[in-house]
């Protein structure tokens, strides 16, 4: 038999009444209140759910940080090498030697020592075209895969047109892995959740039909491994609150004197080389990297005079969440519940770099939610896009350039711990055996070690 551990994105107990299937699956089992770690982001819960630690000890701060000793701002890595600890599977392995795991999707797995791994992995050219694919190990899966399901749906796992179909590539994917029955754990990320909840919030029927859609596309693979004799596992990392206020946290720190940026092609970089403070925006939290130890109490000053700012972190308070890692900033600052922090450093638009119109984690120093949307201010926009899409289907050059530079659309968000359970993650269980009503993030570990 297999565990089968699904992280169901923003999944909440006022989604569950949506999902009959997962309700179904746990009806024998349990379902328990999940107390997520800070800040409440995917990286860094992942991380907690494997390793069993806290940011503080795991060195997750974060779905991207300052690497100071680059000089660097880089968001969504993918290195397990990154996460610091024993991961789940060498703690199975030590008491169960041979114990077979596959990795679907879960961050941090290229470089992990599971056996099986299908993770994101964009074709970039060296003309400049970004081809949708994957990273698997064994490297003979790829083929498997992609001759079964098609190309992985990159552009459908991110950006303005996210949708169901990524989640359905990815559950059916694990279904197969599942049913050829030579694993010990199965770990699935389907993130289809966090894509409407962030666009519309989680108030909204569009929250509730996003529930409907994740519950069809997991009914198959629950159904499979239900069929077989399977133990199931289904959790969140988070909850997504409503959240209408962008915080321009970088652009406070520019007016203030403190972030620098440096100029090419008429476009301004943040430089953060000279910057004395800059911000890496993260939804609801945004770590303050801060040059010269005199400057923090003014950075605080600044960021926690902002609308929208709830409280500012010190070492000390860094401390009390367990944050407190070399990785992290000088500062954190969270946002208030209805609040959330924007990347943007330029202060006209004209002068924003090119990157920032267009759909690119890896160049943008902090994350970017309007990348979920169409600019709704270009009626053209979608004519442009298919355009720029003909280019790329003829080998010539193009810029997919449909990004709003407007964060208004943007009605979710996450980071800061939950004010109610209700709006918290939640933990489902198909084995009664380990039942209970909370389970902490850093327990997920232990009560998983004990399923298998």
């Amino acid at each position: 038999m297999s565990l089968l551990v699904l992280d169901v994105v923003g999944l909440t107990p006022r989604l569950l009444p949506h999902m009959p299937g997962l309700r179904r699956m746990a009806e024998p089992g349990f379902t328990a209140s999940l107390d997520t770690t800070f800040p409440a982001l995917t990286c860094p819960v992942q991380s907690s759910f494997l390793t069993g630690l806290h940011p503080a000890g795991h060195g997750i701060v974060g779905n991207g940080w300052y690497f100071r000793e680059l000089g660097e701002v880089l968001l969504w890595r993918q290195h397990n090498a990154l996460v610091q600890g024993e991961k789940l599977w060498e703690a199975a392995r030590s008491t169960r030697p041979g114990c077979r795991v596959a990795n679907v999707c879960w961050w941090y797995a290229i470089g992990a020592t599971t056996d099986l791994v299908v993770t994101p992995r964009p074709v970039y050219h060296a003309d400049g075209r970004k081809e949708p694919d994957c990273y698997t190990r064994p490297p003979e899966l790829h083929d498997r895969l992609t001759g079964e399901l098609g190309d992985f749906p990159l552009f459908t796992y991110w950006g303005p047109t996210a949708s169901l179909t990524s989640s359905r590539w990815i559950t059916t994917a694990a279904r197969r892995l599942l049913l050829s029955g030579k694993l010990d754990l199965i770990l699935v990320y389907v993130p289809h959740l966090d894509y409407d909840l962030q666009r519309f919030g989680p108030d909204g029927p569009e929250a509730a039909a996003a529930a409907a859609q994740v519950d069809g596309v997991l009914t198959p693979l629950l159904d499979a491994a239900t069929a077989a004799g399977h133990t199931v596992v289904a959790l969140s990392e988070y909850g997504i609150t409503p959240a209408r206020r962008p915080v321009d946290v970088n652009r406070a720190l520019r007016r203030a004197g403190l972030l620098n940026v440096h100029m090419q092609s008429g476009m301004e970089y943040l430089d953060p080389w000279t910057s004395r403070a800059f911000a890496v925006a993260d939804h609801q939290i945004a770590h303050l990297y801060v040059r010269d130890p005199g400057d923090v109490p003014r950075v605080a000053k600044v960021v926690s005079g902002l609308s929208g700012v709830d409280t500012v972190l010190d070492r000390r308070g860094q401390a009390a969440l367990r944050v407190d890692h070399e990785r992290s900033g000088e500062l954190i600052a969270i946002a208030e519940p209805d609040a959330w922090f924007t990347y943007y450093y330029w202060l006209d638009d004209d002068r924003a770099p090119d990157f920032a119109r267009t759909v690119e984690i890896h160049r943008k120093p902090g994350y970017d939610p309007a990348e979920l949307f169409f600019d709704p201010a270009d009626p053209l926009v979608k004519l442009r896009a298919a355009a720029a899409l003909v280019r790329k289907k003829l080998g010539l050059r193009y810029s997919m350039r449909v990004v709003p530079l407007d964060p208004a659309p943007v009605r979710g968000s996450h980071g800061r711990l939950p004010d109610s359970a209700a709006d918290g993650p939640v933990l489902l269980c198909s084995d009664p055996r380990p039942a209970r009503n909370r389970v902490h993030a850093t327990e997920v570990k232990s009560l998983l070690l004990s399923l298998l």
